[in-house]
């Protein structure tokens, strides 16, 4: 018996010894241990179950996993078309919940996809394009698809989009134009890049100017080298304002001033121009290595001044109206568009302290031109040579000589009279 007992004792050292093997086994096998799930973590599992509005998952979890409800619901996969035995990408909503299920979901994983490849966007500085669905006093609230929102606030959307004369603006009418302007956004795409990005408070903030600066910026880079005075550029206006207007050409922003539009005097500037218009420009300076930039729109046009003064020479003497008069003299005009000064020196030979003593604004006088300067467009003229104003005023009492004039008064006043005429 005591043999018997012994052997028993050996087998059953050795069933254990087995067993601890396998067991030992079973813990160094890494496929048996049980998952250790998170709220955010999207695995891969098995699809155990389809039932009416629910489908249950395998996960490698110490329970299966359950999607329900919404979390059912994705753009990209077909519930209808799932089975069993499917693998499936699924979204861990809870780990455990109040009756101890693991909950998952479907949509989410669409969503925590998207939220990776917008991480990825933010650290490249990648273009991410978005839908306006809503606006408010702010700016733009976007989808980013997948059920995920970001926002463009009013100053980082190109300005060019918002306001009407290309720059930031300020002022209550202003406040009313840009509200009417962002709500007729809706439904625009605008291609954006990502300035501020935080998935735990589902905040992701968004910039159009950021993406049209860096732009323009790449493209102003490439101009500027090879840009001269004198470059002929096809651009976009980008701003209107009283003096002038704003143009991006290749990326190059620039002012047309004023009096660089054109050879006609333009009261209202925006009368003629509007954001957008396109507009060719010749670049006439250049300062601060491209920082400041002059552009000119008149000078692309003919000068009407050059034909019009191809029909005078100096010398001539010709009738003008008086438009202006001043302390160093009168600004006189003899056609249209072409005006010049009379200088004090050159009223009368005698001494003349006041211009206005010879001449009114509106009069009619002969002038001579004496000089003819092309590239500062100006006319110097002179009234001695012409019909004297001092002359126009002694001539007057004569007409008003009620008394009877001798012969040789009468014969003087036809000379005069004559030689008036000859001179006209």
């Amino acid at each position: 018996m005591a043999i018997k007992n012994d052997e028993l004792k050996n087998k059953e050292s050795v069933k254990k010894g087995s067993d601890y093997e396998k067991l030992e086994a079973f813990l160094a096998d890494k496929t048996n241990d049980i998952s250790k799930l998170s709220k955010g973590d999207v695995v891969e599992g098995t699809i155990m179950d389809i039932r009416p509005g629910s489908i249950i998952v395998d996960v490698g979890y110490k329970s299966e996993g359950i999607v329900a409800g919404k979390e059912l619901k994705s753009e990209i996969v077909d519930i209808t078309k799932l089975e069993v035995g499917q693998k499936l990408l699924v979204y861990v909503v809870k780990p455990e919940d109040e009756e101890g299920r693991l909950v998952l979901s479907i949509r989410r994983t669409q969503q925590a996809g998207i939220w990776l490849s917008l991480i990825k966007a933010k650290e490249e500085n990648e273009v991410v394009e978005v839908t306006v669905i809503e606006s408010n006093n702010g700016g733009l609230i976007c989808e980013l698809g997948g059920g995920i929102r970001g926002f463009i606030p009013t100053s980082q959307l190109d300005p060019t989009r918002v306001y009407s004369s290309g720059t930031r603006e300020v002022g209550q009418d202003v406040s009313n134009k840009v509200n009417k302007k962002l709500a007729s956004l809706v439904g625009e795409n605008i291609k954006t890049r990502i300035i501020e990005l935080d998935k735990e408070k589902n905040r992701i903030i968004l910039s159009e100017k950021m993406l049209t600066q860096t732009r323009d910026a790449e493209q102003r880079e490439k101009t500027l080298k090879s840009l001269q005075e004198g470059a002929v550029l096809k651009g976009e206006v980008s701003g209107v304002t009283p003096y002038g207007i704003f143009v991006n050409a290749q990326g190059l922003e620039g002012l047309v001033h004023l009096s660089e539009l054109s050879w006609d005097k333009i009261d209202n500037v925006e009368s003629i121009y509007q954001v957008g218009d396109k507009v060719d420009v010749m670049v006439i300076g250049i300062t601060d290595g491209g920082k400041r930039v002059a552009y000119s729109v008149k000078r692309l046009q003919e000068d009407p001044w050059m034909s019009a003064i191809s029909k005078y020479k100096v010398g001539d003497v010709v009738t003008g109206e008086v438009q202006r008069v001043a302390d160093y003299g009168a600004f006189v005009r003899i056609g249209k568009g072409l005006n010049g000064l009379v200088h004090i020196s050159e009223i009368s030979d005698k001494l003349v302290k006041d211009p206005r003593d010879f001449v009114k604004e509106g009069e009619k006088v002969k002038v001579k031109i004496l000089s003819i300067s092309s590239t500062e467009r100006h006319l110097g003229l002179s009234l001695k040579w012409g019909e004297k104003p001092e002359e126009k005023v002694k001539e007057k009492p004569k007409k008003e000589v009620k008394k009877e004039a001798t012969p040789e008064e009468l014969a003087k006043a036809v000379d005069e009279a004559i030689d008036k005429e000859v001179g006209g």
